[in-house]
């Protein structure tokens, strides 16, 4: 067996760059299966730093703390998507094993680079991305299709969580948003009929093995996901297969080595759109901790680490509940000091599985944690989700 092809086996040192919740789960799901964890982050109050047996405080391009790093671990990992590429080829130079590799992550990086990448593939994923333009100059809005239009701007980097987006309806509401954004480069997509959402989450291993897990059907609100429900409610058989060979498909064209997630547009008229690719664990897999043979976080360690992948077969239906910061003022007023919510009230639902993220600073918007609710039955994990939502005052 190539050296390459080794396992690395519990005891080693995995790193990870990025601390965030993220971080702190595959951390958790590491120590769990015997390995220790180096974190890379530049924030002392990071959630993942705060549990790893190492945490470099330091920046994602200091050579230093790259380098220290990489004479610590066999295999690295990335919990965000915007983790600068030369880090990862850093990191691979020095002699670790990096997955995913930089190839990938740098398409999911940029709008513009995702998009093409899904045009180009279309014909054989049987589905492509939304019509779109992209935007980068004001010629380009002056000589637009308006049958792009009513569309959703977007910024080509850096923009998650609704943020660097805006709706826009005519030229006018076009000019200003990019205006707005820095006339920075954007893609515009054409808004579609949506009748839901779904996400893919799929992993590879290093002998391109690849698995994929039931489809989540995602409801969002102001751009932040909201709940996960898996199986997903509104998805037919025909069109489950097609998300799920699509998923297929577009890892091994990344050539990704990790677990990876796909979000989906389903249209009213039934047609799909591959919407977004995530390089990294993601929160629509959040429920695979509870519902799943194999969590999503310990299948990021096994694909780093080189060892089989595991199974993806869902135990029973769930509702994943996203805990939002907003969740601890209960008030208006800006300066009211946050106050702990309800655990016991909605832990009294005894299927619902609590996960907090460790931060210490409760904010308006900020991802705090998530309920996984179990069912016997796909109508009990949402009923189980709609009760603690309403215990703990979240709008249904």
């Amino acid at each position: 067996m190539a050296k390459s092809l080794i396992p690395i086996l519990p005891g080693a040192y995995l790193g990870m760059l990025g601390g965030g919740q993220l971080g702190r789960m595959f951390t958790q799901a590491a120590q769990a299966m015997g390995y220790k964890v180096c974190i890379l982050d530049p924030d002392p109050l990071s959630p993942a730093g705060a549990i790893a047996e190492k945490h470099l405080l330091a920046n994602f391009s200091d050579a230093a703390a790259l380098q220290e790093m990489a004479t610590l671990c066999q295999a690295v990992s990335t919990e965000f998507e915007n983790v600068p590429a030369q880090t990862l080829d850093q990191l691979e130079a020095l002699g670790v094993y990096v997955a995913p590799r930089s190839n990938g992550v740098t398409i999911a990086q940029n709008r513009i680079t995702e998009k093409a990448f899904l045009t180009a593939w279309r014909h054989e994923l049987n589905l492509g991305p939304v019509p779109y333009c992209i935007i980068e100059n004001p010629a380009i809005i002056d000589g637009l299709d308006d049958t792009l239009l009513p569309g959703i701007l977007k910024i080509a980097r850096l923009g998650y969580d609704g943020k660097g987006q805006a709706t826009v309806h005519s030229l006018v509401e076009l000019k200003q948003a990019w205006d707005d954004f820095g006339r920075v480069p954007c893609v515009l997509e054409k808004l579609m009929d949506l009748a839901f959402e779904v996400s893919a989450l799929v992993a590879r291993g290093h002998d391109d093995a690849v698995v994929v897990y039931p489809i989540a059907q995602n409801i969002h609100r102001n751009g932040i996901l909201h709940t996960s429900t898996v199986p997903a409610p509104s998805l037919n058989s025909d069109q489950e297969k097609r998300v799920l060979q699509a998923a297929k498909i577009l890892i091994r064209r990344l050539d990704y080595v990790g677990i990876l997630c796909i979000e989906f547009f389903v249209l009213k008229s039934g047609e799909i759109f591959a919407n977004e690719i995530a390089p990294r664990p993601h929160n629509s897999g959040h429920y695979t901790m509870d519902a799943s043979v194999t969590s999503q976080f310990q299948q990021q360690v096994r694909a780093m680490a080189r060892l089989p992948l595991g199974d993806t077969r869902l135990l029973t239906p769930v509702s994943m509940l996203n805990l939002l910061g907003d969740l601890w003022f209960t008030g208006n007023n800006p300066e009211e000091a946050p106050q702990e919510p309800a655990w016991a009230k909605a832990l009294s639902h005894d299927s619902a599985k609590l996960h907090l993220y460790g931060k210490s600073v409760p904010l308006a918007g900020r991802k705090m944690g998530h309920i996984n609710c179990l069912g016997t039955s796909l109508a009990e994990a949402r009923q189980t989700a709609a009760s603690v939502a309403n215990d703990l005052g979240i709008e249904p």
